[in-house]
């Protein structure tokens, strides 16, 4: 047992109060509601990363010979401040509960009965411990290591690589051991799980869709997202049953990561299929890039369908399988590329048409694969025959074009919905605005940004370990909370806990988009021929099913 004594021994209560200030601040609300369990997994991380904190100011402050309290005097004031602490968490879980109920209300979500106390510090407790412990693990590495190096160097030397080798042996082992597995693993289950190959289902029999055996894209190969995106939606029936006049099937191209070796080979495949389908004989062209695992919301793509009466055609082509969070860290630079070589393609061939007869070009895209089209609609895209426009939905915090956009608001207008000039270029939209209104109509290309007020997709900041994120300077948007405080650190981890959260929010919040925010904007850009707010009214009404829904009402 002399391994538990010494876990006790090493125990720190000043550190350990340190730890509590940060679990009462990390009950302050942020962009999403969370429930008990999850607010006490967050407050015992922070307890821990404020007991890390206070060890390595321990140990800063021995290092630089400081004075010390010793005996009655350090247990006093050990004393004062675990009481100070301990007052101010039971004062802040006392508030706690009424601060994310009046989150969850802004969002049209049912009041907590309860926050169940017992849960978060419990929970608290339980991730404390056992950060605790991996951290006893790694100073008993270190001391190892060190202990080692004192047979041959100066004790300062030793401690100093000792400290590196930890560093360097943890690196490694997380990388190539624990991350490769963990990534291996995951891109592979994705994959089984998109059912490629012998997996998939029978393809279809109409030789006009992408697939078939008319196609120049392998159907088995597509995977299911691309499956469900080019089989869904639509067809010419439903929406003349809509729109009471005649209508054409809508076009949809998807090429599959398993139908090309790089992204040049799956842009020159969905190329040939455009041509294949006379897709570029179409009133409208959008060249989208779909989110990590390939998804393709119907939410944002059936109704531009309907007020376009079937004259559309939309390409898209898949870069990972994994999720949206997992393919921004690991697979970037993958997305990026796809992006730009399939609207390179597209856009180079477009060009060489009669001006008076091809369609009008839009690029597109949701979450991940907004920051991809973004990234793709370059220079070349802007000038020299630029496309018509672009509309993107959620675009990620790390999204250049998005941010540039952003910092060039106008004085005084929000962070969360500012205002560009004079709105003839570009224009925002959210669950509480459209995008239809500006100072100026629009000019010869349209771009629209659609982004929740509520998305730490969007709204996180790296730098809000020590300042503010530019949002929180601002008025709170009608679904923020107006409690929301900035607490240096402790927001930081509350934010990046908020993305986790974003896909389960209510639709309208976090980052679940949803048709009925997607009609006005598209109808901004895309400018539908004869279409009345009335036709808006209706759609809206016919879409009205919720978030990752369409508005494919064929089969009812």
């Amino acid at each position: 047992m002399a391994w538990l004594r010494a876990l006790i021994s090493a125990f720190s209560v000043p550190c350990l109060t340190l730890g509590l200030l940060f679990f009462a601040a990390s009950l302050t609300p942020s962009l999403i509601p969370r429930d008990a369990l999850v607010q006490g997994i967050l407050g015992g991380l922070l307890i821990a990363l404020g007991y890390l904190l206070g060890k390595i100011i321990g140990l800063l402050w021995l290092a630089a010979d400081m004075p010390r309290l010793k005996g009655r005097a350090a247990f006093y004031r050990s004393l004062v401040l675990a009481i100070a602490a301990l007052g101010f968490t039971i004062w802040m879980l006392a508030y706690s509960l009424d601060w994310q109920n009046a989150l969850r209300i802004k969002m049209g979500l049912e009041p907590a009965e309860a926050q169940h106390v017992l849960t978060i510090l419990s929970a608290a407790v339980a991730t404390f411990l056992v950060a605790y412990l991996i951290g006893f693990l790694v100073s008993v590495l270190f001391r190892w290591i060190r202990g080692r190096f004192y047979r041959f160097m100066p004790p300062r030397r030793a401690n100093v690589l000792g400290v590196v080798a930890v560093v360097l042996i943890l690196f490694f082992v997380t990388r190539d051991g624990i991350l490769d597995n963990v990534v291996t693993g995951l891109d592979n289950s994705y994959e089984a799980a998109q059912d490629l190959f012998e997996n998939a289902p029978p393809p279809p029999d109409n030789p006009d869709q992408s697939g078939s055996s008319a196609s120049l894209i392998d159907w088995a190969a597509m995977g299911r997202p691309g499956r469900d995106f080019v089989t869904s939606g639509p067809d010419a029936k439903a929406i003349s049953a809509f729109t009471g006049k005649p209508a054409l099937d809508p076009i949809r191209v998807y090429v599959g990561r398993a139908d090309g070796e790089t992204p040049e080979e799956r842009a020159q495949l969905a190329l040939g299929e455009l041509k294949r389908l006379k897709a570029f004989d179409r009133k409208v062209l959008v060249v989208v890039s779909p989110t990590g695992t390939g998804w393709m919301d119907p939410g944002s793509h059936d109704p531009l369908e309907y007020m376009h009466g079937g004259d559309i055609a939309t390409v898209s082509a898949q870069y990972s399988y994994l999720q949206s969070p997992l393919a921004l860290i690991l697979e970037t630079r993958t997305g990026l590329d796809q992006a730009t070589e399939l609207l390179r393609v597209v856009h180079e061939h477009w060009k060489t048409l009669p001006e008076d007869s091809r369609p009008r070009l839009y690029a597109h895209g949701l979450s991940l694969g907004a920051w991809s089209s973004m990234y793709a609609t370059n220079l070349f895209r802007l000038v020299d025959d630029p496309i018509n426009g672009a509309f993107w939905a959620g675009p990620p915090f790390p999204s250049e074009l998005w941010n540039y956009v952003q910092n060039a608001r106008n004085p005084g207008t929000p962070w969360m919905l500012p205002t560009i000039g004079d709105g003839s270029l570009v224009r925002y939209a959210s669950h509480y605005a459209d995008a239809s209104e500006a100072k100026a109509d629009w000019g010869r290309m349209r771009i629209a940004f659609l982004q929740y007020s509520s998305d730490p997709i969007v709204f996180y900041d790296p730098l809000s370990v020590w300042r503010a994120p530019p949002w929180m300077n601002d008025p709170p948007a009608p679904d923020v909370s107006d409690h929301l405080t900035f607490i240096p650190i402790v927001t930081q981890f509350q934010l990046a806990l908020d993305m986790a959260l974003a896909f389960g929010a209510p639709p309208g919040h976090g980052h679940a988009y949803y048709a009925q925010d997607y009609i006005v904007p598209w109808v901004q850009v895309t400018a539908p021929k004869d279409w009345t707010e009335e036709d808006t009214a209706r759609l809206k009404a016919h879409c009205d099913f919720g978030f990752q829904k369409g508005c494919d009402n064929s089969s009812e």
